[in-house]
C-alpha cells in the first residue's frame, strides 16, 4: 500500500509541479510573446506545449466569454492534476518495474489531459460535440510530449519504494 501511494504522489507532485511552472500567466504571456519573435523550432513548439494547462487569477476582460475561458482554463489545470492522481493511485498497484511505471506516468498525463480537456470545453460559449472532440487532441498531444516527465518522476519512485 505505501508503494502505491508513494506513486500516485510523486506522480501527482509532478503533475502539479508541471501546471504550476508553466501553465502560470506570465510565463503563457512570455511564450506567447516570444512566439511572435522568434521563428518556429522544436523549442518553441515545447514551450506552447508545456503552456496548455493555462491557469489564470483573473480573466483578460470583463466581457462574459473572457470568464468563461478563465472558468474553463482553470478548472482544466485542476482536473488535469486531480485526473492523474486518481490514474496513478488506481492502476499503480499493477505496476511491478520502473519501466512499467515510466509508461504508467506518461500514459496517465496523455488520458487525463484529454479528459479534462473534452469536459471543460463545454464551459466556452458555443461548445460543440467536435470543438470538443478537438480539445480533447490538443489534450492529448500535451500529454504525450509532456507526460514523459511525469513518468520518469514515476518510474523513480517505483523503484524507490520497491
Amino acid at each position: 500500500m505505501a508503494k502505491t501511494r508513494t506513486v500516485a504522489g510523486a506522480g501527482t507532485i509532478a503533475t502539479a509541479a508541471l501546471v504550476a511552472l508553466f501553465g502560470n500567466q506570465p510565463f503563457t504571456e512570455w511564450v506567447d510573446r516570444r512566439a511572435l519573435d522568434t521563428p518556429d523550432t522544436a523549442w518553441e513548439f515545447f514551450l506552447r506545449t508545456l503552456t496548455w494547462p493555462r491557469w489564470a487569477f483573473g480573466p483578460a476582460d470583463n466581457s462574459s466569454e473572457a470568464m468563461r475561458r478563465l472558468l474553463a482554463d482553470d478548472l482544466r489545470a485542476i482536473l488535469l492534476i486531480a485526473f492523474v492522481a486518481l490514474i496513478l493511485a488506481w492502476v499503480s498497484k499493477a505496476v511491478t518495474g520502473g519501466a512499467g511505471g515510466f509508461l504508467l506516468g506518461w500514459s496517465a498525463v496523455i488520458f487525463a489531459s484529454a479528459l479534462a480537456a473534452f469536459l471543460t470545453s463545454f464551459i466556452i460559449s458555443n461548445p460543440s460535440l467536435l470543438g470538443a472532440l478537438q480539445v480533447a487532441g490538443a489534450g492529448s498531444a500535451y500529454g504525450l510530449f509532456t507526460g514523459w516527465i511525469v513518468g520518469a518522476v514515476t518510474a523513480g519512485a517505483k523503484g524507490a519504494g520497491s
